[in-house]
């Protein structure tokens, strides 16, 4: 079997074509934010503090009055107790319009240590309300978000944390 020159273009635009679809898929708004979410948390539960701080845009506020730094010494300061974590998100959804984006979901944290585990499933498992992560896209890229907001009308901060 011979490869012309006809043949050996068409399998090339061929590959391009797909190459181009798979590209499309990928760079969508709400693949992106579910990827960038996930590696959001995923940077969390193994407390990889510069990849976390790259995720986050240098405008962030959450309805808690943390800005980037304190969010980032919140989580640190936070997560520095709970032994062999794992962040497992659920009943996700991304809206998508321009260059915003909410990520809608569950997330559940859990602990190897039994007391950590009985906390978190007070203040944050057991949550009626998901947590909405919204995202921007800071240039033309299309794999270029950060993360301006998080909320959740249901997580309450205690007052003697500071």
């Amino acid at each position: 079997m011979t490869i012309t020159f006809r043949g050996g273009f068409y399998g090339g635009l061929a590959l391009a074509v797909c190459v181009g679809l798979y590209l499309l898929w990928l760079w969508r708004p709400e693949r992106q934010v579910q990827l960038h979410t996930k590696n959001f948390l995923h940077a969390i539960e193994h407390r990889n503090w510069e990849a976390v701080s790259g995720f986050i845009g240098t405008d962030y506020q959450d309805q808690w009055g943390d800005d980037r730094a304190r969010v980032l010494e919140r989580m640190r300061e936070g997560l520095r107790w709970v032994r062999g974590s794992r962040i497992i998100p659920s009943n996700m959804s991304v809206n998508a319009e321009g260059r915003r984006a909410v990520w809608i979901g569950k997330i559940v944290v859990y602990s190897t240590d039994d007391l950590v585990m009985e906390l978190l499933d007070q203040r944050v498992n057991k949550l009626p309300t998901p947590f909405e992560l919204e995202w921007y896209r800071i240039s033309g890229k299309p794999w270029d978000w950060r993360l301006v907001r998080v909320s959740n009308s249901g997580f309450e901060i205690p007052a003697d944390v500071h």
